[in-house]
């Protein structure tokens, strides 16, 4: 797997480089934010870890610009701002997961892992594309359309939206959705999971009709015709 590094500490840059690649991943390093925007505009790489505290351009910045270009690769944050407030403003700017420092090396791999392996194409997916009204959703070209529109989300998104297009006409809880659309423990609060609501919601129903994520209150989550 091709991935960017944007981290300024040397030492820690040093580490994670030594550790990714012992894994046999091919790592890029910008040591600011400039660079790390620069290349990963101009490179294709299948993740992006990014720092917060960056020189030159902030990585909430860097994150948003990023996703401005409409490039859906999956952004891991890493930062020493840890309040749960810093943690939304990363995903809101379009990170799909947040690792706060200190933190275990293989807690990073497992983030990997879960964050690319719900972005891959899955087995058996060929041909399969899923759809509830005017909404689609491939699986394997990653196309989201509403009404013939093509819709750009974050890879967090995206899988997300496939999991509740898997179970339309289901109502599925929060545990569920951390579960199988996570696949890790998230530690930014009980509340990640209704922001990535609100950012679906913005993105397919806002400006479309019928409304297709519904809430349940106490319940949970279910997608359907209005």
């Amino acid at each position: 797997m091709k991935i960017l590094l944007v981290e300024d500490e040397p030492k820690v840059a040093a580490f994670l480089h030594k550790g990714l690649t012992e894994q046999t991943h091919a790592v890029d390093i910008a040591s600011d934010g400039l660079l790390g925007l620069r290349l990963a505009l101009v490179n294709g790489y299948d993740l992006v870890i990014l720092d917060n505290l960056l020189p030159g351009l902030s990585g909430i910045e860097v994150c948003r610009r990023i996703r401005e270009s409409h490039s859906s690769v999956p952004i891991l944050m890493l930062t020493a701002l840890g309040e749960t407030d810093d943690k939304i403003r990363g995903l809101d700017a379009g990170a799909d997961d947040y690792l706060v420092k200190p933190f275990a090396f293989q807690e990073l791999l497992a983030r990997i892992r879960a964050l690319t392996r719900r972005y891959q194409e899955a087995p058996g997916a060929v041909g399969v594309v899923l759809h509830l009204a005017d909404l689609t959703l491939d699986p394997v070209t990653k196309l989201v359309q509403r009404a013939g529109q093509s819709i750009q989300l974050t890879a967090r998104e995206f899988a997300l939206l496939e999991f509740l297009l898997r179970n339309k006409g289901r109502v599925v809880s929060r545990v569920d959705i951390l579960e199988q659309v996570w696949e890790t423990s998230f530690d930014t609060g009980s509340n990640v999971i209704d922001v990535y609501i609100n950012f679906l919601r913005k993105k397919i129903d806002r400006d479309f009709t019928p409304k297709l994520i519904h809430t349940l209150v106490g319940m949970g989550y279910i997608m359907k015709e209005e």
